[in-house]
């Protein structure tokens, strides 16, 4: 079964190295887990109408976790 992580995270500047999330990750605000894609699409609904995330300060992330097992 596939999980979920909605993540919000800040937004940094672009820097001169451009952005790579494997090297240096943005800041993460609040991580909440779901056990379906349709849960996470509500919570990052939810993040998106916040006013930091609105104006660009912050970003929301839904980020599948795990592989559903076929059978």
């Amino acid at each position: 079964m596939t999980r979920f992580l909605v993540v919000l995270t800040d937004v940094r500047p672009l820097g001169g190295t451009g952005r790579n999330e494997r090297t240096c990750p943005e800041r993460r605000r609040q991580v909440v887990g779901a056990s379906s894609r349709e849960a996470a699409d509500r919570i990052a609904g939810a993040f998106m109408a916040l006013g930091m995330v609105r104006a660009g300060r912050q970003r929301v992330k839904v980020i599948a976790v795990g592989r559903r097992r076929e059978g």
